[in-house]
This record gives structure tokens, sequence and C-alpha cells, in this order.
């Protein structure tokens, strides 16, 4: 008979409270980061959300999409006949100097933004103008969208 010396405690994993709480409190940190505005609305950090505005008329919808300091080569269209997807990256630099300091501040940061449609467009024929950071498309409605016929019970 062999003789096995008796560990109480090797199966149980050691617990190390104060790493685990520094572990929660950077991934709590990692989403503050993510959903909460810190300069004008935008995001911080990698990415930012722009503000859209949607308006309907009886032949097309129009959005407005708000992207300031980006020129129209970085600026990506795709549209389906059922939503409309835009994305884009933002290199922007700031410097300013005065009482003899200088301060230099750069701001990057991607976007994609995907905006389904409340009626399907003819995606081939959208056009897009983009003008002091506010990106304008105008979606003409499809056809079949046009001439819909909707009954309407009389209760």
């Amino acid at each position: 008979m062999a003789l096995i010396r008796w560990e109480p405690f090797r199966d149980i994993e050691r617990l190390e409270p104060f790493r685990e709480i520094d572990t929660l409190q950077r991934q709590m940190n990692r989403l503050i980061e993510r959903l909460m505005p810190t300069d004008g609305g935008e995001r911080g950090g990698l990415t930012f959300m722009p503000a859209a505005e949607l308006e309907e008329t009886d032949d097309a919808i129009h959005l407005r999409l708000e992207v300031p300091g980006l020129e129209s080569k970085d600026i990506n269209v795709e549209a389906t006949p059922e939503s409309i997807a835009i994305s884009g990256e933002r290199k922007t630099e700031t410097k300013t100097e005065e009482a003899g300091m200088t301060r230099s501040e750069f701001r990057y940061g991607r976007f994609y933004r995907e905006i389904p449609l409340p009626y399907q467009i003819q995606n081939d024929k959208v056009q897009a103008e983009y003008k002091n950071g506010i990106l304008r498309l105008t979606m003409p409605k499809a056809e079949s969208e046009k001439q819909k016929v909707v009954k309407v019970n009389l209760g």
C-alpha cells in the first residue's frame, strides 16, 4: 500500500478579491467610456455616432447626417432598397498658441451607421451632397411604394 500525501485545499482556487475588483473596475471604465458622450454629443475613443434626421415626402425620403471635420472622400455611402449604411473616418488636428504656450489636440474616429428606412427606395437613384459638414441624401421611393393603396377599416 502506497502512502499519498493528503492536501485538502489543493483543488480549491485561491481567492484574490483585489485582483477581481481591479478587473471589474477596468471593464466598467471601458463600458462607461463607450456609452457616455464626452464632447458635444460625440463619443470619445475610436468611434462616434453622428446625428441623423430623416424626413419623408410623397416621392422621396430625405436624410441629413451631421459629420463635421470630414472630407467627401472619407465618407462611404451604401444603399439597399430597405436601408442606408454610412461609414467614415475622421482625422482632425487643432493647434492653438497663446501666451507663449502651444496646445495641440488630435481627434480621430470611425463611425458606421445603418439606418432602416420606412419604405423601399430606388437604391440606384440615390443622390448625395456633402457641404459644410452635413451629408444630404435624397432617396426616391420605389414605384410600388408610391402607388400603394391601403384599405381603411370603418370599425
